[in-house]
C-alpha cells in the first residue's frame, strides 16, 4: 500500500517547481509530450491519494459490535484504494461484471415447493472437500441472496462462494422465482418487501442441517430482503449474522436517483427489460401476468430497530442506486446489533481495487473476514445481540 504520511506542502511546492521549469524546457525541446505526461501523472497521483483513497467510515449502534469488527475484520479500518483508472461510481458499477473473473463453481440444484404452490430454485455448493469441516452434518453454511435480476452465476456471488470454499464452508444461493430458468408455477414473482420465500428457504436449510451455524449475505435487493426479514423476525431466526452489500435503504430515493436521465439510460431501463424478459420466459400458461406492467417496486423497509441479529452493511457514498443521503445512519446508531461501513467510492456492487481488478474486490474481503468472524467467533457475537 502507498503511504499517505508525507508533507503535502512540500510535495505541492516541488510539483509546482517541476511543472514550471520542466514543461518550459520541454516546450523548447523535443520532450514536451513526456514532460506533460509526467506532470499530469504526478498531479493525478496526488489527487488520487488525497481525494479518492480514503479509510471507510464505520458506524455502529453499540461499542461491543464496533470493537468486534475492528478486531476481527481489519479490512474495516484499512484505506480503500479504488482501481485508480476507474474509481468513478458509474464506471465501477458498469465494469464490475466484465473485468472481474468468474471462478468455476459446480452447483447442485434443488427445487423446493412454496406454500402457494410455487417453486424456488436453490443452488448448493456442498464443499465436500472441506478440510476444516469434513463432516457435512456440522459444516457451516452461508446463504447468499443475489440482486434484483441476479442468479447464482453472477460474478459477485461466485466470488463469495470461492471465499466460503477457502474457509471450508458450504454455500447455498437463493434464486428468486423465475430468474434462473425454472418455470413460474403460480402468477407470482418477488420483491424485497415480501420475505415469505426467504423464510421458506431458511427454514428448509435449518431442517436439513439442524446442527450447523448459518449466516447470510445479501447483495442489493437481496440485502434489502434480508434486512426486511430480520426486522420482521427479531430474535426468531436461526441466522447467526448477516452482511449486506449495496442495499437501497429508501426505495423512493433510489427510484428518484435512477430516474435521472443518464442513470435511467445506463441502468434503469436495462433492469426493467431484464425483469420483463425473465417473467416472459418463465410464465408460460399464466395469462394473469402482463410483462408490459412488470416493474421493480418494493416498499419501504421494516423498522431497523427491530433487527436482533448482528448485521454489517457496506455501502458506497457514491452509489447512484442508493444515494448517500438515504443511508440510515441515525437508525443504525440506535441499534447495537447494526453497523454501517461507508466507503467514499465503490459504486453499486463495484468496490474494485488493484491495478487490474480481476480477482477479489474490497467487498469480497469484507465478506470473507466477516463470515469467518461470525462462524468462528459465534459466542462473542452472540453476546453482542443480547
Amino acid at each position: 500500500m502507498i503511504s499517505l504520511d508525507f508533507n503535502f506542502n512540500i510535495l505541492t511546492r516541488d510539483l509546482s517547481h517541476y511543472l514550471e521549469n520542466q514543461v518550459k524546457v520541454g516546450l523548447l525541446g523535443s520532450g514536451v509530450g513526456l514532460y506533460l505526461v509526467l506532470g499530469f501523472s504526478a498531479a493525478y497521483t496526488c489527487y488520487y491519494l488525497i481525494s479518492v483513497a480514503k479509510k471507510p467510515q464505520l458506524i455502529s449502534g453499540g461499542k461491543k459490535f464496533y470493537q468486534f469488527l475492528r478486531e476481527q475484520c481489519p479490512v474495516v479500518s484499512e484505506t480503500y484504494y479504488p482501481t485508480f483508472w476507474c474509481w468513478e461510481s458509474r464506471i465501477q458499477t458498469l465494469l464490475r461484471p466484465f473485468v472481474t473473473a468468474k471462478p468455476g463453481v459446480v452447483y447442485r440444484n434443488e427445487l423446493i415447493k412454496a406454500a402457494d404452490g410455487g417453486q424456488i430454485s436453490l443452488d448448493w455448493f456442498d464443499n465436500d472437500n472441506s478440510f476444516p469441516h469434513p463432516d457435512p452434518a456440522t459444516r457451516p453454511t452461508v446463504l447468499l441472496l443475489p440482486g434484483l435480476t441476479g442468479t447464482s452465476r453472477e460474478s459477485y456471488i461466485l466470488h463469495m462462494v470461492q471465499q466460503s470454499r477457502d474457509l471450508g464452508y458450504r454455500c447455498v444461493v437463493f434464486n428468486n422465482r423465475g430468474v434462473s430458468g425454472e418455470m413460474l408455477l403460480t402468477p407470482r414473482t418477488y420483491c424485497a418487501a415480501n420475505t415469505e420465500d426467504l423464510e421458506t428457504v431458511i427454514e428448509h436449510i435449518h431442517r436439513t442441517y439442524e446442527a450447523v451455524p448459518i449466516m447470510a449475505a445479501g447483495v442489493s435487493m437481496g440485502g434489502m430482503m434480508l434486512a426486511n426479514y430480520l426486522g420482521r423476525k427479531g430474535r426468531e431466526t436461526c441466522l447467526k449474522g448477516v452482511v449486506v452489500f449495496s442495499a437501497g435503504w429508501d426505495v423512493f430515493e433510489c427510484t428518484a436517483s435512477l430516474e435521472k436521465p443518464l442513470d435511467r439510460f445506463l441502468f434503469n431501463s436495462y433492469l426493467t427489460s431484464c425483469l420483463q424478459a425473465s417473467v416472459h420466459r418463465s410464465a408460460t400458461g399464466h395469462s394473469q401476468i402482463s410483462t408490459s406492467r412488470v416493474v421493480a417496486s418494493p416498499k419501504r423497509f421494516h423498522r431497523l430497530k427491530s433487527v436482533q441479529v448482528p448485521m454489517l452493511c457496506l455501502n458506497a457514498a457514491d452509489d447512484v442506486f442508493s444515494p448517500s443521503h438515504a443511508i440510515p445512519v441515525e437508525a443504525v446508531k440506535q441499534n447495537p446489533n447494526l453497523a454501517l461501513l461507508i466507503t467514499c467510492h465503490g459504486g453499486h456492487i463495484g468496490f474494485l481495487e488493484g491495478l487490474w481488478p480481476r480477482q477479489s474486490t474490497y467487498m469480497d474481503r469484507v465478506f470473507k473476514q466477516f463470515a469467518k468472524a461470525v462462524i468462528e467467533q459465534g459466542s462473542r457475537l452472540k453476546e453482542i445481540s443480547k
